[in-house]
């Protein structure tokens, strides 16, 4: 179906100022890579979710579902179809004694700040990562000795047909850097997270030591999309990348950071080919000279 079509029957559901046509991924993601979206979409409440995805299977358009883009690559020549994004809008936020519950667009950091503002301890680890809740839960994001799946409760998600429905954390299938919705035959609505009373002093305190460690020890200036490789079994990949001499690597516009070999980030206008044309180097020169894989973190999208 042709873009300008799909706007119009977007319309007849969804506000005009929330549709966006040949819309530039640079502008939504961390890395500022990407080609453009033929159309993207920030609705604002669960029945639009639901209207946008309805739409998009009977007319078979294809569509992506994102969240603030912070572990995102989108290739050179975009993404056809409609893009989903679910950051801006859809942000609500309840908190019912040590239980809080919020939107999948809901940034990580405004989810601690508010932990710290109810005395609730359990989340101090995700301080200063980038990206929404939504994005943290289905990738399982962590730091400092902690992860998502210490703190998710359940989460209420949505099928392509329509169907939304609760999954508990056993039903996520948690692991490393995994759960289940990595699939991606289901959207994330909403996550419900127990923490634990505590002080909010400690808490606060906990919070700057993670913050302060991240400043110093990651390139936090330049645009990239956080750790580029998931953690080899036994090792780190900032550690092999650096002992295998590519710190400060470069192919066009990207480059291995040369604070923090483990990250990629764009120096120059990178491209998205150059980022994938440095992770095959790195890859393979680490595989060469220490016998190990390393499995990309980084989510890739687009043509």
């Amino acid at each position: 179906m042709e873009v300008e079509l799909i706007y119009h029957k977007l319309k007849n559901f969804i506000p005009q100022e929330r549709i966006k046509i040949n819309e530039s991924m640079k502008n939504h993601t961390s890395f500022r890579i990407g080609g453009p979206a033929d159309i993207l979409v920030l609705p604002q409440d669960v029945q639009e979710i639901k209207e946008i995805v309805a739409f998009c299977r009977w007319e078979g358009v294809p569509f992506f579902v994102m969240g603030n883009g912070t572990n995102l690559l989108i290739k050179d020549k975009g993404i056809r179809g409609v893009v989903i994004k679910l950051s801006q809008n859809f942000n609500d936020i309840e908190v019912n004694k040590n239980l809080i519950k919020c939107k999948a667009g809901v940034s990580l950091s405004t989810i601690g700040r508010v932990a710290l503002e109810n005395n609730l301890r359990g989340l101090e680890f995700a301080c200063g990562i980038p990206g929404s809740v939504g994005g943290a839960v289905v990738m399982n994001a962590g730091a400092y000795g902690g992860q998502m799946a210490d703190v998710v409760k359940k989460v209420s998600v949505m099928d392509f047909e329509g169907n939304i429905y609760d999954m508990s954390k056993n039903e996520l299938e948690y692991s490393y850097r995994y759960s289940v919705l990595q699939k991606g035959d289901r959207i994330l609505l909403d996550v419900e997270m127990k923490l634990s009373p505590g002080d909010y002093n400690d808490i606060k305190t906990r919070m700057e030591d993670f913050l302060a460690r991240r400043k110093q020890k990651q390139p936090l200036n330049l645009p990239s999309a956080g750790s580029a490789f998931k953690r080899p079994p036994g090792n780190y990949a900032g550690y092999l990348i650096e002992k295998a001499g590519l710190k400060g690597f470069r192919i066009g516009g990207a480059m291995v950071s040369d604070m923090h070999a483990g990250f990629i980030v764009n120096i120059d206008n990178a491209t998205c080919e150059d980022v994938l044309n440095l992770i095959n180097h790195i890859q393979k020169e680490v595989k060469q000279k220490f016998n190990v894989e390393l499995e990309p973190e980084i989510i890739i999208e687009g043509e």
